[in-house]
């Protein structure tokens, strides 16, 4: 399996289970978190809603695999207590796959993990950091998976729409390269209209 398609299942946490496991990997290290920033007085409700993913970036990803990937979507949904029930939206095989899971808010606003993680034995860190939004155009987020054997990391943006400006993605590129990733790091997923736009 492609180091990126490993990194959209730990992202979406359906492969940890089993390609945690490869120690032999070598990967970009992940960055601290006090090197990423945090989007100032973040507001949960307004984040809540559908985003989809316009561009991606990781430690797992790889510029070979950009025809590989298709757009997904992602519906933040904000609960009572401030944790989001999260459902992200993938084409595969022709089929829509959900992936649902809970993110829960840390003592920073902005900052969520992933609730529920003994069920992922192989996990012993999901963070999530929304490091800039605007809340009505775009979000670029940040997520480290660390595992018994390596951590991973990914920068997403999200778009409220299926297409940002330029400079919006001019933005993200420069994010990503400040954490220590490259151009070959990067990928912008090919828009799509099934499932992702079936809710």
């Amino acid at each position: 399996m492609p180091l990126g398609l490993l990194w959209l299942g730990l992202t979406l946490l359906g492969a940890l289970q089993t390609q945690a496991q490869d120690s032999n990997i070598n990967l970009i290290p992940a960055p601290p978190l006090f090197r990423v920033p945090l989007q100032p007085n973040f507001q949960d409700d307004q984040f809540q809603g559908k985003w989809y993913v316009v561009g991606l970036a990781g430690n797992a990803f790889s510029k070979e695999e950009q025809g590989q990937f298709k757009m997904y979507a992602t519906n933040y949904e904000l609960k009572e207590d401030h944790s989001y029930n999260v459902t992200s939206i993938l084409l595969k095989d022709q089929h829509c796959d959900y992936f649902v899971r809970t993110f829960v808010p840390t003592s920073q606003p902005g900052e969520l993990s992933l609730g529920n993680i003994k069920a992922y034995p192989r996990l012993k860190s999901y963070t999530v950091r929304v490091a800039a939004t605007d809340y009505n155009q775009f979000a670029i987020v940040f997520f480290k998976a660390a595992s018994q054997n390596q951590d991973y990391f990914k920068i997403t943006l999200y778009g409220r729409t299926k297409e940002l400006s330029p400079e919006l993605r001019e933005n993200f590129i420069r994010f990503v390269k400040s954490l220590g990733l490259t151009e070959d790091h990067i990928l912008f997923p090919v828009p799509i209209d099934k499932c992702i736009d079936d809710q």
